[in-house]
């Protein structure tokens, strides 16, 4: 519903238009009447109407002049001028004014009833354009972190026009980014897919937002600067350090950040420092190298504050992986000689360690080729069963996750070692004499709470061999056979009538009677109350 006020000098004018029009009809309200200029300019100030229809002649202040006061101080108001015929002056003026539209007197109920159709849509139109204005600025306002760090991210990516800083730095609220000297800092965490994957997304959201925070704080702390998130487990700060600053203070802003993470959310990070730039345009550069120094973790080891002064050159490849390494670990495995094979990869890594020119992709691909040499190696023995295919595979892929070279030397040599104590077994003619001990061992002590750990270190292996090894050779898993042994001692205890259900639940190694009872209806088909009536 629109509000409109009628300002007229003749009482016959105002009451025909009060009386004789429907107003409702139309979608307008009366909200008031004045008879004349200076009364109708402080009404309409008071009642703020969308509409204002006006005669153009009135003593003291004429129609134009109360249109001009108005505008002014409603400028969305539509004025629409009621005029005689012989008012050609006044008319001119009026449409000087940008009346929305003008009625010659005497008032017709049907003129009057298409112009004001006309302003009411003009109102809808302008209503409509001036509130998706609001919401694109409030949208806006909501995106206003996003673009923020879109531009951030291509200070430090592109190669920006300086000329177009400042108005930027304007627009996003970033003015305090404006200095003469610059310094970047990359705070990378470590192990960040072991970090991310045991969280579920809004827990991500609330740990990168954590950590954001207290790297802004010690930064706002320490000296002037911005932080971002570059992408999930990578974050930049842009420092501007000022002339007092000094080398000192850096790291001991990264030190605190580190130490602050480490403390609060048990987080390690390695933290890359580039060096210093005068404009924003050079920042692309001082990312690299802090980005490089942070990358350099993959030979000095996690939880540090790296410096430029950290990154060596590579020594023209001197140390590239050579045929003979290969057959040597080869031979290592074959001969299930483990201390060999641990002497081997020792070596071999602390050579490709110092030839930094290749980075981690180097070191990673030789990896993967003694993964593979070794599987050739259960084929020969006929040992790559089905679980040392997933084994193989899920290996391949945690070589690409390992985060520096002693990660990717443990895990490595880990696989590794599980192949050649499997060759071991099998060359010595002793894997049905473990499975005997691994069956002794279990019928022995399943009234335990036994883990694989456990009856591992019961027969001298590592757990995942035993368990590969016992699959293979019996076509059952430790799991499996451990619950049968287990049923069949409940059977056993189920023939005394002096047992209690529950007294034979704990004596065969289960600490939940109701799991006891539905494992063993599962495997016999019975219920233990039912198999004690049905078997004795």
């Amino acid at each position: 519903m629109k509000t409109l006020v009628i300002v007229d000098d003749e009482p016959s004018v105002i009451n025909g238009l009060r009386t004789y029009v429907d107003w409702a009809g139309q979608g307008i309200e009366l909200i008031g009447t004045a008879d004349d200029g200076d009364t109708g300019l402080a009404l309409i100030s008071e009642l703020r109407p969308d509409i204002v229809l006006t005669d153009v002649q009135m003593p003291a202040m004429d129609g134009i002049a109360m249109a001009a006061e108005v505008r002014a101080l409603l400028p969305d108001t539509k004025i629409v001028f009621i005029s005689g015929h012989n008012d050609a002056e006044y008319l001119r003026s009026a449409l000087q004014m940008h009346a929305a539209d003008y009625i010659f007197k005497p008032v017709s109920r049907k003129e009057l009833s298409v112009v004001m159709g006309k302003v009411t849509a003009a109102l809808d139109v302008e209503r409509r354009e001036r509130q998706l204005v609001k919401d694109m600025q409030v949208k806006l306002t909501q995106s206003m972190p996003l673009l923020r760090e879109k531009f951030l991210l291509s200070v430090i990516s592109d190669n920006i026009h300086p000329e177009r800083v400042h108005d930027k730095l304007a627009f996003l609220g970033l003015q305090s980014l404006e200095s003469d000297s610059y310094i970047i800092m990359v705070i990378v965490i470590d192990d960040v897919p072991q970090v991310m994957d045991i969280r579920t997304e809004q827990d991500k959201q609330l740990l990168s937002y954590t950590v954001l925070n207290i790297i802004q704080e010690l930064i706002d702390e320490q000296m002037r600067g911005v932080t971002f998130e570059k992408e999930p487990g990578e974050y930049v700060g842009i420092l501007l350090p000022g002339q007092r600053f000094s080398e000192d203070d850096l790291l001991q802003l990264a030190e605190l950040i580190r130490d602050n993470l480490r403390k609060w959310l048990k987080l390690s990070v390695t933290i890359g420092v580039g060096e210093g730039v005068s404009s924003l345009s050079e920042l692309p550069a001082s990312y690299r190298q802090a980005r490089g120094a942070a990358d350099q973790k993959w030979y000095l080891g996690k939880n540090r504050i790296l410096t430029m002064d950290n990154i060596e050159s590579a020594e023209n490849l001197r140390y590239r992986f050579e045929p003979e390494w290969g057959e040597r670990v080869l031979t290592s495995i074959k001969s299930g000689d483990s201390s060999r094979l641990h002497a081997e990869l020792a070596e071999m890594f602390g050579l490709l360690e110092k030839n930094r020119g290749q980075g981690p992709r180097y070191a990673q691909n030789v990896s993967l080729h003694l993964i593979l040499q070794s599987g050739q190696v259960l084929l020969e023995l006929n040992g790559m069963t089905a679980e040392w295919e997933q084994r193989e595979l899920a290996a391949w892929k945690a070589v690409a996750r390992q985060e520096t070279m002693q990660d990717l030397l443990f895990f490595t040599e880990s696989y590794l070692q599980q192949v050649c104590e499997f060759v071991q077994v099998k060359r010595s003619g002793k894997a049905s004499e473990t499975i005997a001990r691994v069956r002794r061992l279990i019928e022995a002590r399943y009234a335990e709470n036994l883990t694989v750990a456990d009856i591992a270190a019961g027969v001298y292996l590592s757990p995942t061999y035993v368990r590969l090894l016992f699959k293979q050779e019996t076509g059952e898993t430790l799991f499996e056979y451990l619950t049968k042994v287990r049923i069949e001692k409940a059977k056993q205890l189920l023939g005394d009538p002096q047992n209690k259900f529950y007294e034979v639940c704990y004596a065969v190694g289960y600490t939940d009677p109701s799991h006891f009872s539905k494992l063993f209806k599962k495997i016999t088909g019975f219920t233990p109350s039912a198999y004690r009536e049905q078997h004795h």
